[in-house]
């Protein structure tokens, strides 16, 4: 991937990085950054004091650095912050947070050099991977996290597959400038926005399937119903496609049927939320001190605030979306409702059928509510008393990441009853083509024995394959 301007590197392009694409500079690009790499280093001449340039951070803000110590300073301030440790990002995630602050360093207002610029594309095209710590980090940016990310490009080892990056050094201003910003969190909600969508088409052709094991009534699921709701309406368009020729079997569907298409949707639009805040951040301006019309000021844009807000939204979405599919799993054990025997059982009594699958399914609903808790509130004072506020944007990234994995546990175990009232039923003839498609390589996958056995494997496997897997077999 060339990258001409650094508008490039949009949230697509970094989605590319993270998957193993390499990163190369044009020659131009380059030239743009080391003119506002001139202008930064003119404009320090007689400047007076630079917030992490001739002073200390933080509380230290106010001590002024001899010429002496400033000359270590930038590499300094790197290496005594990283005190993070295990668990790590992944290496997606690295390279997803390496393209970002990559993103980021093409800003004039950063003013960093293009040899750092190309340490970071080296980095990625080499795959050297640094270990950044995933959580623990009770700064009010990501200076944690990021610090052990700047500690590789040092030179050091710490990386996860303990390759070195190579003996270098920052320049003047250029530690600080790595600390500062939301690179992170940005990262992370770009993975978190693609996982969650392509996760959502598989959980609309779980529901779709599972509305006619239930045998619902398709009549609240019409375009008409969605009247001011364009995501809705979309939403409810697709359901009716997968679902063309219903078998119907009372009045009312269970509400966890009807209200699913909102839940879907609502977890559309936090999602698409989250991807314009991850946009805004990979635009906007996160450095402090940023360096702005020939001066340096400082800003507040390394809080990653609405980061934190974005993930925080979308984690309480996706676990009510869970919910729904725990509550509708347990309505396709009812023989009222689908005609087939109590809970799935192929020989009731003596068999168990999916009781315990189910069972297995509230435990994974209950353990994620803890994860829906705001990390937004609750700051804690450091630094002093001068960094009083912290967003907990990573901490909000890691929540949505759990709950997330859990969606995709709970509609696995959802899809696994569909699979067995299917084999029960002789089949799902109320489905469309492309769903049927689906679920006949649900029955590669798991076989068509109707009996007690280890489910826990066959959760496993689906899980494997929803959110991408399944949909492209």
């Amino acid at each position: 991937m060339i990258v001409h301007r650094g508008a490039d590197l949009d949230r697509a392009a970094v989605l590319r990085v993270a998957a193993g694409a390499p990163v190369e500079l044009a020659p131009g690009l380059l030239a743009t950054v080391g003119a506002s790499r001139g202008a930064l280093l003119a404009a320090l001449e007689g400047s007076g004091p630079v917030y992490g340039v001739t002073t200390g951070m933080g509380a230290m803000a106010g001590v002024t650095l001899d010429a002496r110590a400033r000359a270590a300073h930038q590499d300094n301030l790197v290496v005594g912050r990283a005190v993070g440790s295990a668990p790590w990002l992944s290496v997606p995630q690295v390279r997803a947070v390496l393209a970002v602050r990559l993103r980021t360093f093409l800003h004039p207002e950063a003013g960093v050099s293009p040899e750092l610029c190309l340490r970071l594309a080296d980095l990625l095209n080499r795959g050297v991977h640094p270990r950044v710590p995933l959580r623990g980090n009770g700064a009010a940016g990501e200076i944690i996290p990021l610090a052990h990310v700047g500690a590789v490009v040092l030179g050091g080892a710490d990386t996860l597959d303990g390759r070195s990056g190579g003996p270098a050094g920052f320049g003047t201003k250029e530690g600080v400038a790595f600390l500062e910003g939301v690179p992170v969190a940005t990262a992370l909600a770009t993975l978190a926005v693609q996982e969650v969508s392509t996760l959502l088409d598989d959980a609309e052709r779980v529901l779709a399937a599972t509305s006619e094991v239930l045998r619902s009534s398709p009549d609240p699921v019409r375009p008409g119903a969605a009247r001011a709701d364009d995501v809705l309406e979309v939403v409810h368009t697709r359901l009716r496609a997968l679902r063309p020729a219903p078998h119907v079997h009372g009045l009312q569907a269970p509400l966890s049927v009807r209200v699913a298409p909102a839940a879907v949707a609502l977890v559309r639009r936090r999602a698409g939320d989250l991807a314009a805040a991850a946009d805004r951040a990979l635009e906007g301006v996160t450095d402090s001190p940023a360096f702005w019309d020939g001066r340096f000021a400082g800003t507040a844009g390394f809080a990653g605030t609405e980061l934190a807000g974005g993930s925080d939204a979308l984690a309480a979405a996706v676990l009510h979306l869970a919910e729904t599919s725990v509550a509708r799993t347990h309505r396709t054990l009812d023989p009222r409702l689908t005609g087939l025997n109590p809970q799935l059982s192929p020989e009731p009594g003596a068999q168990a059928g999916l009781v315990a699958v189910h069972k297995r399914a509230v435990g994974v609903a209950h353990r994620l509510r803890r994860f829906a808790v705001p990390a937004l509130t609750g700051p804690v004072e450091t630094s002093l008393g001068q960094e009083d506020v912290q967003s907990f944007a990573l901490e909000a990234a890691e929540s949505l990441a759990e709950v997330v994995a859990g969606l995709r546990e709970v509609l696995a175990v959802e899809l696994l009853a569909v699979h067995r009232a299917r084999l029960l039923r002789g089949g799902l003839a109320g489905i469309s083509p492309d769903l049927t498609g689906l679920l006949d390589r649900v029955a590669d996958e798991l076989g068509e024995e109707v009996v007690d056995r280890p489910y826990g494997r066959d959760v496993e496997a689906l899980v494997g394959l929803l959110g991408g897997s399944l949909s492209r077999s």
